[in-house]
């Protein structure tokens, strides 16, 4: 704060005020000053937040959210009052405005929590090893229900039924179930598709266990698969494997991509891979860093990121794998535990 040159910090993000103050209520906002920490809530939520952050003081709202956070703004010393800009709306903050007056100055100041989180504690680590373990054990358990005839439908709501039974919270993105040509869109919805014999599967899923995210694919193929499925899966899997070596403290974000695309471009299937390598996991299944194209961000002790290229084919399927990778100082632990060769089933 003191470099942002900021007296205050306001926090409007439930995952940031979490992580800073334990209240998993998701109304509200924190206000962090160099003297106290305010989170101001509304009824629903005071009881809960009394208990969970005994230590924050607790102001309870009345009326609207941006208003009263003005007003509670504008009474107090703090002149330069800091924002993250990617969590407010341009609706929010006029209102934030006009409410806190003209002599509070609020300033955009991106990235400060985000710049905490990014790094993971060994507790965090410990909570995430976890995670990652039952997102396979349910991925695993899942493979059992892809028979011909069942919907992809059924295949989610048992994968997510699964992931409560087995004690996560819920799921930590809306699991991605695909079957056939459909298996070529990224981040395809389930249907009511169902599955025919000699189809590719991508399974796509993740849990939220203890607060944080686990976030696994595989791609199975029903039947005895054709030389160019299997052409396509071994190409994938050493793109995956040479993102994987390539991750480790001090490496930019850019350079783990290239080492991806740069295996794919030798089957001349760069083209078909869509989207990034991979991105920072945590208490939010999106987080910093990006590991695209360029990104200049450089690894480091805590971070931990995916790992997941694929190729898709427009009509014909897709093929995606995905693990959990944290990087140490001296080296890095692959925290997903399920095999990655190609399944026939």
């Amino acid at each position: 704060m003191s470099k942002a040159k900021i007296d205050a910090l306001l926090i409007t993000h439930p995952s940031d005020w979490y992580y800073l103050t334990g209240f998993t209520g998701d109304a509200g906002a924190l206000i962090v000053s160099h003297r106290e920490a305010a989170l101001i809530t509304d009824g629903r939520f005071t009881t809960q937040a009394r208990e969970e952050a005994p230590a924050v003081r607790l102001i309870q709202q009345k009326g609207s959210l941006m208003e009263f956070t003005g007003a509670f703004l504008r009474g107090k010393a703090s002149r330069r009052v800091g924002f993250e800009p990617s969590q407010l709306s341009v609706a929010q903050l006029g209102l934030l405005k006009k409410a806190a007056g003209t002599r509070t100055n609020l300033v955009s100041a991106p990235g400060l929590v985000a710049d905490l989180r990014i790094r993971k504690e060994p507790a965090e680590l410990a909570r995430m090893r976890q995670a990652a373990l039952l997102a396979g054990d349910v991925l695993t358990d899942a493979l059992k229900l892809l028979k011909p005839g069942v919907s992809e439908n059924e295949v989610a709501a048992q994968i997510e039924y699964r992931m409560r039974k087995a004690g996560a919270s819920g799921p930590a993105f809306e699991t991605i179930v695909a079957f056939g040509e459909r298996s070529a869109l990224p981040h395809a919805r389930p249907t009511a598709k169902r599955l025919r014999k000699n189809e590719l599967v991508v399974l796509d899923l993740g849990v939220i266990l203890a607060h944080y995210c686990s976030d696994i694919t595989r791609t199975v193929y029903v039947g005895r698969a054709p030389a160019r499925v299997k052409e396509w899966y071994k190409a994938v899997l050493e793109a995956q494997g040479a993102a994987i070596a390539t991750v480790r403290a001090g490496v930019t974000c850019g350079d783990v991509d290239a080492a991806a695309r740069q295996v794919l471009a030798g089957y001349k299937l760069d083209r078909h891979f869509i989207h990034s390598t991979g991105h920072g996991l945590g208490l939010e299944v999106h987080e910093d860093p990006r590991l695209a194209r360029g990104q200049k961000t450089r690894l480091e002790a805590g971070f931990v990121v995916t790992i997941e290229p694929g190729v898709y084919m427009a009509g014909v399927g897709g093929i995606r794998i995905e693990d959990d990778v944290a990087v140490h100082s001296e080296n890095t632990e692959v925290l997903t535990r399920v095999p990655r060769d190609l399944i026939e089933l």
